[in-house]
């Protein structure tokens, strides 16, 4: 597997919400406690994206904007038109915060069009016609370190020009979200997921990207192998002369090769990847302690303590159980020199094997 969909697989909640929103001007929707990641597609017309802070960006047809900024963010038909609602908690209301009426949607997972959102009645037929906007909104529910590794990729708002993948991508999955079939929520989870890999991929290839290391990294024959290796078996008692005979490549090379593309040698990039699994694994709740040391590769419980504490700051054991004062660790890709011997040992939870 590899280490996109890894993320990805290992990050997804299981209720990526899909909706459309079909409207005639002026319009204009906040979303006040956006999820942590959201998927937003002008499908046709065009539409304006403001994020909290932010200055207004301008969506053409097919264009894709991936949303992470955590003060929510505004979407309308131009930046000078004010939001006719604020969605809150999942529900819609006027902006003086009262609810606003619940009306029938025209099509499944469809706002807008008749009685709904548009008071100058823009109807679901009307798709394509000129001045109307059709937009597909896909929201991910993210959580854990994992997420944060995968949101990592991102700033508050990246925008994916138009383009003839995404946009057969978009128009399956606009075609898709209207219908109400068996195995219908399968189906558009999916598709989502491919709307969004296809729009990572060329978010990272524009310009003005920073994607992080790890994933320049992936372009790499050699090295992309070796990240696939040690997501694919992250409690492997990985050395890196194993990790480079696997690869084709003397240690040495390997080693050097490996810490100028992504940044860290690879045994602390290996630890980084143990630390972020366990830390989701023991915020799950569900296994003790020890499962959770042999999971991501430890035999010796006290080894993985050691390690977790000076990854995260705290022991496995208050990580699990959060008190008022527990916060998150450092950051997930920190550039730094090999490291100690000693701590690479602990960090195997097996002795010395290179």
């Amino acid at each position: 597997m590899d280490v996109l969909t890894d993320l990805l697989n290992r990050a997804r909640a299981q209720n990526a919400l899909v909706r459309r929103l079909i409207r005639r001007p002026p319009w204009g929707v906040t979303y006040a406690d956006a999820p942590p990641l959201t998927v937003a597609a002008t499908l046709g017309g065009h539409a304006a994206i403001r994020v909290a802070g932010g200055a207004p960006t301008r969506l053409a047809a097919g264009d894709i904007a991936l949303i992470t900024a955590p003060g929510g963010y505004t979407i309308a038909d131009d930046p000078a038109t004010s939001p006719e609602f604020v969605i809150r908690d999942g529900r819609k209301h006027l902006p003086t915060g009262a609810p606003a009426p619940v009306r029938p949607m025209p099509a499944p997972r469809t706002y807008g069009g008749g009685a709904d959102m548009s008071p100058n009645g823009a109807d679901v037929e009307e798709i394509g016609m000129p001045g109307v906007t059709v937009m597909l909104r896909g929201a991910y529910e993210l959580h854990g370190d994992v997420a944060a590794r995968l949101l990592g990729l991102l700033p508050p708002l990246a925008v994916v020009p138009a383009g003839p993948r995404t946009r057969t991508a978009l128009d399956l999955l606009s075609a898709e979200a209207a219908r109400d079939e068996p195995g219908q929520d399968a189906v558009l989870a999916r598709l989502l997921d491919l709307v969004l890999v296809i729009a990572l991929r060329a978010w990272c290839t524009r310009p003005e990207a920073t994607p992080p290391a790890w994933y320049r990294a992936l372009g790499d024959p050699a090295i992309g192998e070796a990240l696939r290796l040690l997501h694919e078996d992250p409690a492997h008692r990985w050395t890196v002369a194993a990790l480079a005979a696997k690869v084709g490549m003397s240690r040495a090379a390997f080693a050097r090769r490996f810490a100028d593309l992504v940044g860290r040698p690879p045994l602390g990039y290996l630890t980084d990847w143990r630390m972020t699994l366990a830390a989701d694994l023991l915020r799950d709740g569900r296994h003790s302690v020890a499962a959770v040391a042999r999971r991501v590769g430890y035999q010796d419980p006290f080894a993985f303590s050691v390690a977790f504490r000076r990854a995260r700051g705290h022991t496995p054991s208050a990580w699990r159980d959060p008190g008022p004062d527990t916060r998150r660790g450092p950051a997930l890709e920190t550039p730094g020199g090999p490291e100690p011997e000693a701590a690479q040992d602990a960090v195997r939870g097996h002795g010395r094997g290179e």
